[in-house]
């Protein structure tokens, strides 16, 4: 007789086992057989199907049966082949302190991947019922030079595009295609929402298609310049990589397996410019903010956020700290983060309209003390050289700028630099994940132990560091002290010297 675990696994989230959860679990509350497809997203990480999904789930809610979403994913197809089982549908484990609450959500029709499945994506794309794309594929997934935001003309993906321009692989070469066909069908091409967290997120990416369509055809390049709509987004919510104990809590509560669920803060916040020119769901109606202009809140998200999750996760790989939530009971770590706020990147932002700035840094350290969310300092520390440029070396360029010398940011530059040494304090090894991750650790390890040249070996990265950032003397001898302190004496005396300066 198969004990309860096998039957558990035998018996899995689907459409016709919905009915039989518990009441506890929340559920879609209509007709799922009535939507149609109306968004494609591309990438299928925990962060869409957290944020994206849950928006619109609530707008399918309120009686709008045309934006359903299809997800594509153009890197596995692992979380696609978890949720076609289950007929695109999984838990959203919302986590808070003493409380969980859990959300089956079914705004994600179906799933697919380009794996093996790239012609009918792309045919997707094409029809008329998909009006909008969605994507969340990280900074690295545009293909773009982190130093400049503009598109890595010689990335190996961009490359084998322009080769082979009907069978893309990269993501510009995915959304050039698609509106290249939609354009030969006479079908009007659909607006690109970029839910990720770069700076002037829709306008960077617009840059980057189109000159990647300028490679290819010109006469399409332009056509993409004067019709294809690139609303600006601003999105939020804390999102760690599901663990094998959050599926077990799961499972546990629906009485049937999920193979992929999600796991989230309770916090969400999404605030768009609302240029859709094919229509849009009324994500307003499930709490987004739609806006003229995004800029000022999504510099106040990327740079205090972000910026503060990167100073945060270096410094704590590198001291044996596990989670964000650890890193805040840390007797230094959180004055540290503080002073980044307000002596660093506060002094970059513009006014922010119906926000108090101080306010939302002491939201966010509230946030960040959630011990429900275990996101892990390792997560948060990939693809250093794609995030620090616009989450910290961008302000403190704006600093140098305005006469000022940033405080903060040279330590957490030095604390990447010694993270890429890919041991921590006590020996233990990691593996540094990013898209320069063999050059960078191989400069690391031919200077290991000699912070001066590895700080300058590492500035010389033009992909990383912006000239005239690279040529601020005060900078480099900034983070040269402090890397040598770091590398010499250790993350917690180099807290303490630094809280002890003025």
């Amino acid at each position: 007789m198969p004990d309860a675990n096998t039957a558990l696994l035998a018996n899995r989230l689907s459409r016709t086992t919905l009915d039989a959860l518990p009441p506890a679990i929340e559920r879609p509350a209509y007709d799922r057989a009535a939507v149609t497809p109306g968004i494609v997203h591309i990438g299928l990480g925990a962060f869409c199907r957290a944020h994206l999904a849950t928006y619109t789930d609530d707008v399918l809610a309120t009686g709008e049966t045309g934006w359903g979403i299809v997800g594509v994913d153009p890197l596995s197809p692992a979380i696609r082949d978890a949720l076609k089982p289950q007929d695109g549908l999984y838990t959203l484990l919302v986590r808070e302190e003493g409380r969980d609450s859990l959300r089956v959500v079914g705004s994600f029709l179906d799933a697919m991947a380009t794996a093996d499945q790239l012609d009918e994506a792309l045919a997707l794309m094409a029809t008329p019922e998909i009006r909008i794309v969605t994507l969340t594929v990280t900074e690295k997934g545009y293909c773009q030079d982190a130093a400049t935001g503009s598109l890595d003309e010689m990335h190996p993906l961009i490359r084998a595009d322009l080769a082979a321009p009907d069978a893309p692989r990269s993501v510009p070469g995915l959304l050039a295609e698609a509106i290249r066909r939609r354009r030969a069908a006479g079908v009007a091409p659909f607006t690109v929402l970029v839910c990720d967290n770069l700076a002037q997120n829709g306008i960077k990416v617009r840059g980057i298609v189109i000159r990647y369509a300028e490679l290819r055809d010109p006469d399409l390049a332009a056509y993409i310049a004067e019709h294809v709509s690139f609303p600006c987004t601003m999105v939020d919510r804390i999102t760690p990589a599901t663990q094998d104990a959050d599926r077990a809590t799961v499972d546990a509560a629906l009485g049937c397996s999920d193979a992929w669920p999600v796991v989230s803060e309770p916090f969400k916040q999404w605030v768009i410019e609302d240029r859709f020119p094919l229509g849009r769901p009324a994500w307003e109606k499930a709490g987004a903010i739609l806006v003229d202009d995004v800029h000022p809140f999504e510099l106040m998200k990327l740079r205090c956020l972000n910026g503060a999750h990167s100073l945060l996760a270096y410094l704590s790989v590198i001291a044996g700290i596990e989670t964000i939530a650890d890193a805040m009971a840390d007797p230094h770590l959180p004055a540290v983060m503080r002073r980044l706020w307000a002596e660093d990147l506060i002094p970059t932002l513009p006014p922010v309209p119906g926000t108090d700035i101080p306010a939302y840094t002491a939201a966010l350290e509230a946030r960040f003390r959630n011990p429900g969310i275990r996101h892990r300092t390792i997560q948060i520390s990939s693809d250093g050289s794609q995030k620090l440029p616009p989450r910290l070396l961008e302000p403190a360029r704006e600093l140098f700028a305005a006469g000022r010398t940033p405080a903060v940011i040279p330590l957490a530059v030095a604390a990447w630099m010694r993270f890429l040494l890919e041991v921590d304090e006590a020996g233990n090894a990691y593996t540094v994940a990013d898209p320069l991750a063999g050059a960078l650790t191989g400069i690391a390890r031919a200077h290991r132990d000699d912070p001066a040249a590895l700080a300058d070996a590492l500035f010389a990265i033009g992909d990383v560091f912006a000239p005239e950032l690279a040529a601020e003397a005060g900078f480099r001898t900034a983070v040269v002290a402090w890397l040598e302190s770091l590398m010499t004496a250790g993350v917690r005396p180099t807290l303490e010297a630094f809280l002890a300066t003025p």
